[in-house]
């Protein structure tokens, strides 16, 4: 059993060259390491998950003692982030040997060795208060003289409904929320240095708290571009046509 995810901070992003000399941006991600702070057992709890905590220098001072009691009962160290991730069964192993995780293990960058994909959470950047041309990228009215052009204008009818409908786009808070971004592609993981490189941009400032995990819906590789397991639709067709008994005539 291993488990699915990991906490990190973002670096920042830079670009690469693949062997084709193709060029794509990623960003680098100082992935763990992690410990294991708690588990989460279907009998106790009603599922089965493994609290994790990013390894990090804090302050005994900065502890309560609920969260002290709480990491000494796994004998860990005091941790300020703590997420939960997902477990998983390893094909082949056995769930009462070796391979089954117990609070105090280790999580490390290489349990994504054998991905292609993964999915990020993060934060993104807090904009404040914003307006519609910011927050939701309207065009605004006339830029001449005597307009307000960064405005959204009339927000509801007059006679009916005589109110403003849920969820109409207006001024508001923007950013600081929770992100999802699926699928990004590994670029390249660093075991020494704990780094995953992935493709594409990943939501936060820099030195921003990610939790990255294995994509839970990855894409399909598409046809003909697969490798040697590549299936020939036609010629599958053909094969399986030719396995078929004829049909007895009446």
């Amino acid at each position: 059993m291993a488990v699915t995810g990991i906490l990190g901070k973002k670096i920042g992003m830079t670009q690469v060259f693949d062997d084709k000399g193709e060029l794509h941006p990623i960003t680098v991600i100082k992935a763990g390491p992690c410990v294991i702070t708690q588990l989460k057992t279907q009998v106790k709890d009603g599922y089965d998950a493994a609290q994790i905590g990013l390894v990090e220098f804090v302050k005994a001072s900065k502890v309560n003692k609920a969260m002290t009691g709480h990491f000494a009962k796994s004998d860990v160290p005091p941790v300020r982030t703590i997420r939960e991730v997902g477990i998983e069964s390893k094909s082949g192993s056995n769930t009462e040997g070796e391979d089954q995780v117990k609070a105090g293990d280790r999580v490390m960058v290489d349990i994504f060795a054998e991905e292609k994909f993964v999915d990020i959470i993060g934060t993104s950047k807090g904009r404040g208060f914003a307006g519609v041309v910011r927050r939701h990228g309207f065009a605004g009215g006339p830029k001449s003289h005597g307009h307000m052009f960064q405005i959204q204008g009339s927000i509801g009818a007059s006679s009916f409904p005589s109110r403003v409908f849920p969820g109409q786009r207006m001024p508001g808070h923007f950013g600081g929320a929770q992100i999802t971004v699926r699928n990004l592609r590994i670029r390249g993981i660093d075991v020494e240095e704990n780094l995953i490189m992935v493709e594409g941009a990943v939501p936060g400032a820099r030195d921003g708290v990610v939790l990255v995990s294995k994509a839970k819906a990855p894409p399909r590789e598409r046809r003909g571009f697969a490798g040697s397991g590549t299936v020939d639709p036609l010629k599958a067709s053909k094969k399986a046509s030719a396995g078929k008994a004829p049909a007895k005539k009446k």
